[in-house]
């Protein structure tokens, strides 16, 4: 499943959903990197 994540206040990575950190944080997979950060709500 795609998840967006946003990294500091601009930066934002689509990736794979590879799980949640006790933080709050989600991880997602970009090819061989993993990359964390607040998730994206959906838009309406």
């Amino acid at each position: 499943m795609l998840q967006t994540i946003m990294i500091g206040t601009c930066v934002f990575v689509q990736g794979i959903f590879a799980g949640t950190l006790p933080n709050g944080f989600h991880r997602v997979r970009v090819g061989n990197k993993i990359y964390s950060g607040w998730p994206v709500g959906r838009s309406s």
